[in-house]
């Protein structure tokens, strides 16, 4: 504790003192977005890991925005605003590394579904259609379970095909089976 307080003291009251609270909370707030999903992801390893870089750093910027906070409260806004920060940041990164299935819903004109499902399947794609009816045409429901890295694809192909396309996104975590799975064992 000592140790600490005589670093922190070099930088007490500066820009410097606020500048690294804000990057290490926005790190540390970062990682735990990151590391929360990879967990409700089922990469449980990877999250604990995680987990213990994320307290050590939460306990140093802790202890540092304490210390003496009562004659430097602005360390406490800093440390709000990269909280705030991280939330951002953990979010944008979480959504580059696109971890996950989602399960995508698209519904067309019924006379379009032929066509749709025989070009996406010919892509790659593992369809399940259902008719259905819309308020004034005949509809079909086309399901999708893709990885989160392909669905900006995906959705881009499906306005492609049919501009007037609704089209519903859902995160998903895969119990057992499907097409891509019975595929996979055939090999």
């Amino acid at each position: 504790m000592i140790v600490l307080e005589q670093f922190l003291s070099v930088f007490q009251g500066s820009v410097g003192l606020y500048l690294m609270i804000f990057f290490l909370k926005m790190i540390e707030v970062s990682v735990a977005v990151v590391r929360i999903i990879l967990i409700t992801r089922g990469q449980k390893l990877i999250g604990s890991f995680l987990s213990f870089f994320e307290l050590l750093l939460w306990l140093f910027l802790v202890t540092t925005v304490l210390i003496g906070i009562t004659d430097d409260p602005i360390k406490a806004l800093v440390y709000a605003a990269g909280f705030a920060g991280g939330q951002f940041i953990g979010t944008v990164i979480e959504s580059k590394i696109a971890l996950g299935n989602v399960r995508v819903e698209a519904i067309v004109i019924r006379d379009h579904e032929d066509y749709l499902a025989t070009t996406l399947r010919e892509k790659g794609y593992a369809i399940t259609t259902i008719k259905a009816q819309g308020m004034v045409l005949p509809r079909s429901i086309l399901l999708f379970y893709v990885p989160r890295k392909r669905l900006k694809l995906l959705v881009k192909e499906l306005k492609a095909y049919q501009e007037n396309v609704v089209i519903t996104v859902e995160d998903v975590k895969p119990i057992y089976g499907g097409y891509r799975k019975l595929k996979s064992r055939r090999k």
